[in-house]
């Protein structure tokens, strides 16, 4: 069959494949949930965490995060990407169990703890396990959708990025409202049966160790539903193999062999320049998404603290459901499933929403909040293409997961990188926080422009 006609799928096979990655993407979402409930948890502690702390703890975690690809790329290569999710949720609910519990202990001694070095503890080894899930979700659907159909996944890529981060960001500041001491603010019918069924009347305290809590419940229970309904491949459902038109075309029955594939993933001008792209992903992903919600409690923008504060999840998921799916339509449909031009094309928009940022600290919220929600649109559409899609293009179906390691260590390594500075750099003054994000913008436009003709290279003859 030739690369450049994507396959006909069965109905039976497009149903057992949504049974497939759909609740392995909500899987992914909810560690999503159980990852960034720290920035949630931050704002909640206030002075018991400061910048500065959370700045160190998260950074201690991204870091982690980007070397545990090293190991946990190649390894999900070997092991399949099944054995990996189960890993990562199971990992990652104990962690944040353990998080939970520390806190509630915090809390009830009057913050009598080093949170900065528990937490960075704590939290790095949340994100090792966290590692296990780009990987794992990139590693199975590659052999469940042929490139020509992978600009869709990309967007769906995108769309679950998004689900995740409004569990983080809305279910999570939903959960501490409903868990204080003091109710603050009305709550809705579900907020009211959480504080019943916890019995949050008869603490006395905020029970804020319920924002880890509950992510962890529900890793345990994606635990279970995907331990009897995840498959890697097409062929273990019932349904045949197909040849996906990747980089491994041909190489289906070659054994795996783990130096050869690190050569040719670290050896791929491609995947390195991609790699470079999302550095700068990381920085602008997260400068954005985690700082702003911080800013707006800070400097109490015209009544946005309340609303931004409260509907930040609904924001960025509506802006990364817009960004994946404009992302992977354009992508599929008007560049012949290349992803250079995409990305190209949105990171000239987030070069220009990081410029508008530094004119904007001052203006009403509603103008901030739609450059920064236009920017994490951009942003994310940008993740789902070069993280999601690229990564199996280029990395072929037998290196998958070694590429989005390699491609996703990046990210986070930009994620530390702007979490150590902007700490830092917001506690000396707001005003520096646009011009930080300014020269990544404009570095991943140029990289984006180097990949925008390229197209992985099947390697079977008539390819």
């Amino acid at each position: 069959m030739s690369a450049s006609i994507p396959i006909q799928h069965s109905q039976s096979y497009r149903i057992r494949r949504f049974l497939n990655w759909f609740p392995l993407g909500l899987t992914y979402a909810f560690l999503y949930m159980g990852r960034y409930n720290l920035t949630v948890s931050k704002n909640a502690l206030g002075d018991l965490m400061t910048k500065e702390d959370f700045g160190i703890i998260f950074a201690a975690g991204t870091i982690t995060y980007a070397f545990s690809f090293l190991i946990n790329g190649p390894l999900t290569d070997r092991i399949g990407g099944k054995k990996a999710i189960l890993i990562g949720a199971l990992g990652s609910a104990l962690m944040n169990i353990i998080m939970g519990l520390t806190v509630r202990s915090m809390l009830l001694a009057g913050g009598e703890l080093n949170i900065r070095l528990v937490f960075s503890v704590l939290y790095a080894a949340n994100m090792y396990f966290q590692s296990y899930g780009a990987v794992a979700i990139v590693k199975v659907n590659a052999s469940w959708f042929h490139v020509r159909e992978r600009g869709i996944f990309g967007g769906i890529f995108g769309i679950l990025i998004s689900l995740g981060i409004y569990f983080a960001f809305d279910w999570g500041y939903a959960i501490v409202q409903a868990t204080k001491a003091t109710v603050e603010t009305p709550l809705n019918f579900i907020q009211n049966a959480l504080r019943s069924l916890l019995g949050i009347e008869g603490v006395g305290i905020d029970a804020t160790w319920w924002v880890f809590f509950i992510p962890a419940g529900l890793l345990i229970i994606m635990f279970i539903i995907e331990l009897f309904l995840l498959r890697d491949l097409p062929g273990q459902a019932g349904h045949q193999d197909f040849d996906t038109g990747d980089a491994s075309s041909g190489e289906e029955d070659a054994p795996f062999q783990l130096g050869l594939l690190l050569k040719k993933i670290l050896t791929n001008k491609i995947i390195l320049t991609v790699a470079a792209i999302e550095f700068c992903s990381g920085v602008m992903r997260n400068g954005i998404m985690h700082w702003y919600p911080i800013y707006i409690k800070e400097e109490l923008l015209y009544g946005a603290d309340h609303f931004m504060r409260a509907n930040w999840g609904l924001v960025l998921m509506l802006a990364g459901v817009t960004g994946g799916i404009f992302a992977g339509f354009v992508s599929d449909k008007v560049f012949g499933s290349r992803r250079g031009p995409v990305a190209t094309l949105l990171y000239g928009l987030m070069l220009g929403g990081a410029v508008a940022l530094i004119f904007s600290l001052d203006a009403p919220w509603y103008v901030l909040g739609f450059i920064v929600a236009f920017m994490s649109l951009s942003v994310i559409g940008v993740h789902g293409m070069l993280s999601g899609t690229a990564t199996m293009d280029f990395g072929g179906r037998k290196g998958a997961a070694t590429a989005v390691g390699l491609i996703d260590g990046f990210v986070y390594l930009g994620t530390g990188v702007q979490s150590l500075c902007l700490g830092f750099i917001t506690t000396k003054s707001w005003s520096l926080w646009p011009p930080f994000l300014v020269p990544f913008a404009l570095i991943g436009l140029i990289l984006a422009i180097r990949i925008w003709h390229a197209f992985p290279q099947a390697k079977r003859k008539g390819k």
